[in-house]
């Protein structure tokens, strides 16, 4: 028998189609004009030989207890062991720990895209739990936009046009004649949006631009950042030196008298201080066409015809999140705002600046006007947390002090990690130091679907169900429908869903009750579904009812009106101001100057990263390694599933480089090579292509960490995993984000006997002390 399902995912809505109790197929949603390829991997991801079977249990600590043989995960064995045994672990280790060393040791970050399900979503499910238990350290921000969250506030009041609130494409479509886009539109990235898509956009809406009489810049070291039928004009950077670039247009314009003196004296305060910068006045060093060039390694005369460009026509400036995930990379984003302030289209329909288009499927769509559905996670009573990319630094070195935003903290020091939903072997930097700082904990839990990186190095793993297994509502606020998300097979092995592990825990723990509030699965989702149902007709839109909606598989959203960032301000800067101390763009922060901090002066500046290709270790590792968004996965999310396993060059991730880097190395296409820097080692295929600057090497995140001795720190990896080679170090002592893209490598070719990639590969449990037993929770 065969029957059809609504469902949807992070790449995209679609229907499942099970046969006899298994998923054979999956189908885009019909009127999705850009469907995911990435679709097709969900059934090898469900169906893989690596799903945890059952409760799994490290030796070393099931036999020597918490905190023993630490230096072992990752390369120890686990013991299969039923669910109540597995259940009784966690909540004595649970209880232990908040009895003698408080919730703050505890680590509740579970960073990760999780589920595209608002019920389900293994981070809030978390959250809640730990809330109820009496808090937990957790983390600030996020991966993808850290620095940006962190130096929006102060420029322009708001973190929100990193994370969507951005001029609709509608508008850019109708608008905007010339497009300056810092990193390109990636549009590979747009085939995923967090809580799933019904409409993939981005390419329909970029054609309609070209064929109102846009133009593009693209703004990269990678050509293809940018959709090639946009046939935008390509200068060629040196990665991390858009800060530069946009110093060298911006002394053009102020040099050649081109700036909007007026936008600038209404709407903005401190330029004057900013003036002495880029003329050069106290450090003798004018930042003019000539200074940015050879910097960014590309013409001056082709930055000073753009610069003149953006001011003589209706000019967006754009930049993607990638470029604050650098050194200093709160300074690109001040910048981008600065530069269009000069330019003076803030609030202009098709004018001024955005981040983030392409960088997800909804980005540039307008968000509705009301909550989607999801579960409350409530307040953390242990009121710690930390910035979200400092958790090496948090294992490795506790209790002592560091800086944040204004703020002096203190590490807390972590006994227990408790990550559901997440995968820091992915995510991370320089995975030999996190390695190093995994050891601290006494005991690390895990829920997870798959032997990840993350499972392996854990003590105890509960195996989780995916969201086919389980019924859920998918919702994003920039989509325009809501997505019934029928269960489609029955729970593989003897997964649970989040829900159910934790509310066990919860029993076990005393606050059963309170956790759950006395609701299942289905009650839950009909709660919250109601709830923004509610929301909605308050804000004067329309959704059926929960049984009709559940019934149809979906609620269409109303639509929204265009919208224009900052339009209101730019009318009456008075009746609207910013939530800046002025009340208006900040180009000098005098609150930034307060906290004193070299690495994040109080205008944009350029600060020369640690790593890039103007720095004296490019004598060593003369090739700047970007560690872009894959292709053919979400994160490490699918990385078993076809799409990206047809990717793999002799079974590694491929590795983009530019046919005169791979000549002066005897490099040939298909080539295995071995990329490497003092942080650590990996192999990859090798993939030549003219659309990657020479000096730069394109390898995407998201391969599973596979270290040819497991648990060793310095272990070469052997699928070509991009974090043993990238730095852990924050941005700034303001934002601590991420630093991924400052990064310098060199690459021979691979000559020796490889050993085969065996992450994607199952991962043998014993069955010793296996029990069936049964919670019922």
């Amino acid at each position: 028998m065969t029957s059809r399902l609504p469902h949807s995912s992070h790449w995209g809505a679609f229907t499942a189609e099970v046969h006899d109790g298994r998923l054979v197929g999956v189908l885009p949603r019909p009127g999705d004009p850009e469907p995911s390829p990435l679709l097709s991997g969900i059934a090898d991801a469900l169906h893989a030989d690596v799903r945890v079977a059952a409760p799994a249990v490290r030796r070393g600590w099931l036999e020597q207890g918490p905190g023993a043989t630490s230096e072992r995960r990752g390369a120890d064995d686990f013991v299969e062991v039923g669910w109540d045994r597995a259940l009784d672990l966690v909540a004595a280790e649970l209880d232990r720990v908040r009895r003698e060393h408080g919730n703050p040791a505890i680590f509740g970050g579970s960073y990760g895209w999780a589920s595209a399900g608002r019920f389900h979503h293994a981070k809030t499910q978390l959250a809640r739990f730990l809330n109820l238990f009496g808090g937990c350290t957790d983390q600030k921000y996020n991966y993808s936009y850290a620095a940006a969250s962190a130096i929006l506030p102060h420029v322009v009041g708001t973190g929100g046009p990193t994370a969507g609130e951005v001029t609709s494409w509608d508008v850019i479509a109708e608008h905007t004649r010339l497009w300056v886009m810092f990193g390109g539109a990636p549009l590979k990235n747009a085939q995923v949006e967090s809580g799933g898509i019904t409409r993939h956009s981005a390419a329909h809406w970029l054609r309609a631009a070209r064929d109102n009489g846009t133009r593009f810049v693209a703004v990269t070291p990678i050509r293809d950042d940018v959709a090639g039928f946009l046939d935008a004009a390509w200068l060629p950077v040196r990665p991390n030196t858009d800060t530069a670039v946009m110093l060298g247009l911006a002394h053009t314009l102020l040099v050649e008298d081109r700036y909007d003196r007026d936008f600038v004296a209404r709407y903005c305060v401190g330029f004057d201080r900013f003036r002495r910068y880029l003329e050069g006045a106290d450090d003798g060093r004018p930042k003019s066409a000539e200074w940015a060039a050879a910097i960014a390694g590309i013409d001056a005369g082709a930055l000073r015809d753009l610069a003149r460009r953006m001011v003589a026509e209706r000019t967006m400036i754009t930049s993607t999140w990638s470029l604050q995930r650098a050194d200093h990379g709160e300074q690109p984003f001040w910048m981008t705002v600065v530069l269009a302030a000069m330019v003076g289209q803030i609030g202009l329909p098709g004018g001024g600046f955005g981040f983030a288009y392409g960088d997800t499927a909804g980005m540039g769509n307008r968000r509705y006007p009301f909550p989607a559905p999801a579960l409350p996670a409530g307040v953390n009573p242990a009121g710690s947390t930390i910035p979200v990319a400092r958790i090496a630094d948090m294992l490795l070195h506790p209790g002592e002090p560091y800086d944040f935003d204004g703020e002096r903290r203190r590490y807390p020091d972590i006994r227990l990690v408790y990550w559901a939903g997440g995968n820091p072997f992915h995510h991370h930097q320089d995975l030999n130091r996190l390695l190093r700082g995994w050891r601290r904990p006494e005991t690390v839990v895990v829920h997870e679907p798959w032997w990840t990186a993350t499972a392996r190095h854990a003590d105890i793993v509960l195996p989780a169900t995916t969201t086919l297994e389980r019924n859920d509502i998918g919702a994003s606020s920039r989509d325009d429908a809501i997505v019934a998300m029928h269960q489609a097979v029955e729970p593989v092995g003897q997964a649970r869903h989040d829900f159910d592990i934790l509310a066990g825990l919860a029993g076990r723990l005393g606050f059963r009750d309170a956790f759950t509030e006395g609701r299942d699965e289905a009650a839950w989702l009909r709660h919250l579904y109601e709830r923004s149902r509610r929301a909605a007709a308050r804000n004067g839109a329309e959704l059926p009812e929960f049984d009709e909606f559940w019934a149809r598989g979906h609620a269409d959203v109303p639509g929204t009106r265009s919208f224009v960032l900052f339009e209101a301000f730019r009318s009456d800067p008075a009746a609207h101001p910013l939530r800046t101390p002025s009340g208006r763009i900040e180009i000098f922060s005098a609150t930034i100057e307060g906290f004193g901090y070299d690495d994040c002066p109080p205008h944009p500046t350029w600060l020369e990263p640690a790593e890039w290709l103007g720095a004296a270790q490019a004598a060593r590792h003369p090739l700047h390694l970007i560690s872009n968004q894959p292709r053919t996965r979400l994160h490490g999310q699918l990385d078993m599933g076809r799409v990206s396993r047809d990717s793999k060059v002799n079974g590694r991730e491929p590795c983009r480089l530019n046919p005169s880097d791979a000549a002066a190395r005897a490099i040939r296409d298909g080539d295995l090579i071995r990329l490497f820097n003092d942080r650590g080692a990996c192999l990859a295929g090798a993939v030549l292509t003219d659309a990657v600057r020479p000096g730069v090497v394109e390898l995407a995140t998201g391969a599973w960490y596979d270290p040819r001795e497991p648990g060793t720190v310095g272990a070469l990896d052997l699928h070509g995993n991009p974090n043993v080679l990238t730095a852990d170090h924050g941005t700034s002592r303001l934002g601590q984000g991420p630093s991924a893209h400052s990064a310098l490598v060199q690459a021979e070719r691979f000559d020796g006997d490889a050993p085969p990639v065996a992450v994607l590969r199952v991962t043998p449990v014993s069955d010793e002390g296996k029990t069936d037993g049964a919670d019922g929770s």
